[in-house]
């Protein structure tokens, strides 16, 4: 099998503002950026994109996506959610392993890898499993993983706590000379019980059973001080509370090497959605209060936080629309999370767009080691770019979605901002919502 071909022919993209700042024409040619200016001549036969008004940016990488395949490819299939994310902006994506089978062998892995490529729309980077089944007991075969055509970067058991910590130790050690990252699901199991909300007034007013911020402290607390003894570097998934904020602070204090992620939803959501009953509103971990999305604003903002991860979590329509109790925890991402991160951190001032493309591109790129993601809009460079029009709203349509899936709690709402072009190494991926395969 070949790869695709990506970055033929020359695109043109005038009056554009690369990171907000002075209007400029940009020209790619083949897969890089070829010259940065005003009113620059278009080849002959390259296609031209008006990009004014429009913030040209880093094309984004997800550390944290759900594609479903293999296994559940009636809620997401590795084509459609590449094609979500091409319309979010996304240029390379990380896809989780708790698949079925779980991707915890390089034939999983690589199949995973190749399927992308076919598809072509970005990169798709499969995530390893930290363990055999997830079942936190045997670990998995990291170093075939990493040696295979997928060479995987990061490995997580994400939905499933590693909840022993000599399983942990372990892993950390090994992947520390494997040169990969862990990135861990901080969830204390003993302490999260039958919960499925956030452990506080709105849980207790409306019945449901409480899921503590100590069941996610707890884990950052001591994988931390586990990666500090290794040596060994540690991802926590989608931060959700302020004292892991404290935690993740203390650490980087104590030099140890921990990076963090947080999701477009801990930042604008909170628990008083669940006062419906809705299962789309059911996550993990759960939506917290509004003083934990406030920390967690700042902490993206100052850096603490590394990165945006949408936690992108496709699922069939008989899977949410039941008790909020058993509904399948997790919400669509990949198509609304730049809109949000405008929402949340643009507009209050709390990020201006290098910002925003340091948190959903380059941080992201750097903490897996990603050398032709996150690159800076200079000539020279690959031509990964996301052309944001943020004057430009639109009403979230869950039919109107990419994904094969239609659980978003944002049904009805107005995003602010329109991911109007994706380009992945000069080829144009979506074009003003319409994905070119």
């Amino acid at each position: 099998m070949s790869d695709p071909v990506i970055g033929s022919g020359a695109v043109l993209v005038r009056r554009v503002r690369p990171y907000g700042e002075d209007e400029v024409d940009v020209l790619v040619l083949g897969e890089t950026i070829a010259e940065i200016g005003a009113g620059l001549t278009a080849p002959e036969g390259a296609e031209i994109i008006d990009g004014r008004g429009a913030v040209l940016l880093p094309g984004f990488v997800d550390l944290h996506t759900h594609l479903r395949e293999p296994g559940r490819e009636d809620t997401e299939t590795i084509a459609t959610g590449s094609a979500a994310a091409a319309r979010g902006g996304y240029t390379a994506v990380f896809a989780m392993a708790n698949t079925d089978p779980v991707a915890d062998n390089a034939t999983i892995t690589d199949n995973v890898y190749r399927t992308g490529r076919e598809v072509g729309l970005v990169d798709v980077h499969p995530v390893g499993a930290v363990t055999v089944g997830l079942k936190g007991r045997q670990l998995a075969e990291m170093g075939m993983m990493a040696a295979g055509a997928a060479k995987v970067k990061m490995f997580s058991d994400d939905g499933i706590c590693v909840d022993d910590p000599l399983v942990m130790r372990r892993a950390l050690e090994y992947a520390t000379g494997l040169g990969v990252l862990i990135a861990q699901h901080a969830e204390e199991p003993r302490l999260t019980v039958g919960a499925v909300a956030h452990e506080g007034p709105t849980a207790a007013r409306l019945g449901l059973a409480g899921w503590p911020r100590a069941a996610e402290e707890s884990i950052v607390a001591r994988d931390a001080l586990l990666a500090r003894d290794a040596g060994a570097r540690i991802h926590i998934c989608h931060a959700s509370t302020a004292g892991t904020v404290e935690l993740v602070k203390w650490a980087r204090a104590q030099g140890i090497s921990i990076t963090a992620e947080v999701t477009p939803h801990h930042l604008l959501l909170t628990d008083e959605r669940l006062n419906t009953y809705d299962g789309v509103n059911r996550v993990n971990p759960p939506l917290r209060e509004e003083s934990d999305t406030a920390a967690l604003r700042a902490a993206l903002a100052e850096g603490v936080i590394d990165c945006v991860a949408t936690d992108h979590a496709p699922h069939a329509m008989q899977d949410k629309c039941c008790e909020f109790s058993v509904a399948r925890p997790g919400m669509l991402g990949l198509e609304t999370a730049l809109p949000i991160i405008v929402d949340t951190m643009v507009v209050p001032g709390l990020l201006d767009w290098r910002g925003v493309a340091r948190v959903m591109s380059e941080r992201p790129a750097q903490i897996v080691g990603l050398p032709d993601q996150g690159r800076p809009i200079a000539v020279g460079e690959p031509a990964t770019l996301a052309l944001v029009d943020p004057d430009r709203a639109w009403e979230v349509v869950p039919d109107d979605l990419a994904s094969r899936s239609r659980n978003t709690p944002y049904q009805g709402m107005t995003m602010p901002a329109t991911i109007t072009a994706t380009l992945l190494r000069g080829r144009i991926t979506q074009l003003d919502g319409q994905v070119r395969w």
